[in-house]
């Protein structure tokens, strides 16, 4: 792997904080994502299960976890299986774990083959009640239309074990893992400062006709030289009225003289993700309408964030956010404030220009789960991404920092990257 070797104590401490969850007498089984293929013999590449990461620290494919808390003997108490290596692997694909490094990593004592799943599985399976499953339950999730390994693993247990209670992991571990342990904010924290470096090299890169994919070559060359994963999503380099898409990234177009470019973008370390957007003119020079909705933007980011604090609620803040958008697009004369006073309150105007949420919690996913009926509290990470775009005019711009929640505030963990229109510029000019 790339990334620093995580201490296995992250992992053993999440798998405590999860077994004090659990109905008494229960089995979770975890399983890893699939190997996702293109065509012929290509893959897409892997990326794990983050509830099995989360509580195993095993970055590779067909893995399963058993956790069974109460069984009779010991040694079935916490179970990894792996995939069993040989030498045809081993000349085609490269090794894989050892049992020895699969519980060195994870802190799981008993490492079995994957093999033997089934045959083990069933010698606990009926001292047990019931079995925790896991599945993809995030809000915006895409796999809906796709069996995935989890949905067999649901249907195979249920078939195998019919009279047997079931439970969810998803709702133990979205209310775990928004809450960030020390070892995991240094991870985000690494994330964002590769993500710092890279915004910096795009700047000193970037000038007129340019194409929008040289500007995100530049962000790759600079991840994977500081040992990120890569790039947490896709990322969006959209100059001039492609801002206006607010998941453009075909990133194909040329950066005319003049335009300015909305670089949405985050860095994957150690399995844990960043996620920010600066905006910059390509001309190394913001004209005065760009210079407004920036200012306009980046007032928002700055009163808005201020709510980034314990207690909270997630509704709050984002009624903030948009009350303070709506006086800025007053401000810029895209709004009359005698409409905005006698508007319907269920179709706002405002979001003409300014159509999504502004704040996310972001960790082992961009997206991470959790509630956002939950008030904020200490320990979680979240966006702060407030926007303006004005198509008719070819302006897009969002600005966006990652925060971590404190005892008496947040933290801002990309504070160092570049945000004045006086710092973006001297950047760009020398």
């Amino acid at each position: 792997m790339r990334y620093t070797s995580i201490p296995n104590t992250l992992f053993i401490k999440n798998r405590s904080n999860y077994k004090k969850k659990l109905t008494p007498n229960t089995i979770t089984v975890l399983v890893s994502n699939d190997v996702k293929h293109t065509n012929a013999d290509g893959t897409m590449g892997f990326a794990q299960n983050s509830d099995l990461l989360y509580l195993s620290g095993i970055d590779q494919e067909e893995t399963i976890l058993v956790l069974y808390p109460d069984a009779y003997k010991e040694e079935n108490k916490e179970i990894l299986f792996i995939k069993e290596t040989s030498e045809h692997i081993k000349i085609w694909d490269g090794e894989k774990l050892t049992k020895q490094e699969a519980s060195q990593i994870s802190g799981i004592a008993r490492v079995e083959w994957i093999q033997d799943f089934e045959k083990i599985l069933q010698y606990m399976a009926f001292e047990a009640d019931g079995f925790y499953l896991g599945h993809n339950e995030h809000l915006k999730r895409s796999t809906w239309n796709q069996e995935t390994q989890q949905d067999r693993m649901i249907a195979w247990c249920k078939k195998k074990y019919p009279l047997h209670q079931y439970f969810r992991v998803a709702q133990l571990t979205r209310d775990l893992r928004p809450v960030k342990s020390i070892e995991e904010i240094n991870l985000i924290k690494k994330a964002a400062t590769i993500s710092i470096e890279g915004f910096k090299r795009v700047l000193k890169a970037a000038k007129p006709n340019m194409h929008e994919y040289e500007l995100e070559a530049e962000l790759s060359y600079c991840f994977t030289k500081a040992g990120a994963n890569g790039h947490a999503f896709s990322p969006i380099v959209a100059s001039g009225k492609n801002a206006c898409s607010l998941h453009y990234n075909t990133n194909h177009n040329l950066c005319q003289n003049g335009a300015m470019v909305l670089l949405d973008f985050g860095v994957c370390y150690g399995n844990y993700n960043s996620d920010t957007t600066r905006c910059f003119p390509v001309n190394g020079k913001f004209s005065k309408r760009q210079k407004d909705v920036y200012s306009s933007v980046l007032y928002c980011l700055k009163k808005g964030s201020e709510l980034l604090k314990p207690g909270i609620s997630h509704t709050t803040y984002e009624k903030n956010m948009a009350s303070l958008i709506e006086i800025e697009l007053i401000k810029l004369g895209l709004l009359n404030a005698e409409d905005v006073e006698n508007q319907d309150p269920n179709k706002p105007l405002y979001k003409k220009y300014f159509m999504h949420g502004t704040a996310h919690y972001i960790g082992l996913d961009v997206h991470d789960v959790g509630l956002y009926s939950r008030v904020f509290k200490p320990g979680m990470v979240l966006t702060c991404e407030p926007g303006i775009y004005i198509e008719e005019e070819g302006i897009g711009c969002r600005l966006e920092n990652d925060y971590l929640i404190t005892e008496n505030g947040h933290e801002n963990l990309t504070q160092d990257m570049p945000i004045e229109i006086e710092d973006i510029e001297r950047l760009m000019n020398h």
